[in-house]
Formats: structure tokens, C-alpha cells, sequence
């Protein structure tokens, strides 16, 4: 099992920028993916971003070009570096890690417990 604490949220105007980390400890394997997902007040969670152990990234639509995915593995930490705030982005963002390659998590997929970002108008 691995574990993963989240840190780096909060609030931030229209157009501002946030910087999330998610430090994972555990069996950690490689190759392996972390992802950030995002959940707002009455709405399923969504993917946000993801990251391979081996660098490869992926981005929903709605943050492309907004958002940054990276990670330091020899500190087993992910980041998502958040620009251009919108209101729309304000959710509890939630940090997944599973083993292996691809971007859907799998039934063995670890979660942190989430950092609230609310982005004011």
C-alpha cells in the first residue's frame, strides 16, 4: 500500500496560480502513474492531470495549457503547477497512484485524502 498526503492548497483569485504537491511512502513500484483528480460539491471526480514514473504526462481539455504535471521521484513526490485560476477549478483535489502504465486507475489505486482549492471571482 502506498500512502499520499496532499499539501498546497487554498485560496486564490481569478487568474491566480497554486502550486499542489503529493508526497507518496510505501511500496512504491515501478513503472508506476499518479494522477490528480479533482472533485467539486455535487459533481463525480474527474481526472486532471497524469504522470508516468517515466515522465510521460497527460491533461484533461479543460486545463491544457493552464496546468503542469511533473514529479521528482527520487523524492516520490507529484506536483501540479496550477496557472490561470478559474472559479470552474475550485474542488477538493485528490492525489492517485497505481502501478504500471496507463492512465485509468485501477482497481488497486491509492488516494490521498485531498486539498481544498477554491478559486474566487
Amino acid at each position: 500500500q502506498v500512502h499520499l498526503v496532499e499539501s498546497g492548497g487554498g485560496l486564490v483569485q481569478d487568474g491566480g496560480s497554486l502550486r499542489l504537491s503529493c508526497v507518496a511512502s510505501g511500496s512504491i513500484l515501478r513503472p508506476n502513474t499518479m494522477g490528480w483528480y479533482r472533485q467539486a460539491p455535487g459533481k463525480q471526480r474527474e481526472s486532471v492531470a497524469h504522470i508516468t514514473s517515466g515522465g510521460t504526462t497527460n491533461y484533461v481539455d479543460s486545463v491544457k495549457g493552464r496546468f503542469t504535471i511533473s514529479r521528482d521521484n527520487a523524492k516520490n513526490t507529484v506536483y501540479l503547477q496550477m496557472n490561470s485560476l478559474k472559479p470552474e477549478d475550485t474542488a477538493v483535489y485528490y492525489c492517485g497512484y497505481w502501478s504500471g502504465l496507463g492512465w485509468t486507475p485501477s482497481l488497486h489505486t491509492d488516494w490521498g485524502q485531498g486539498t481544498q482549492v477554491t478559486v474566487s471571482s
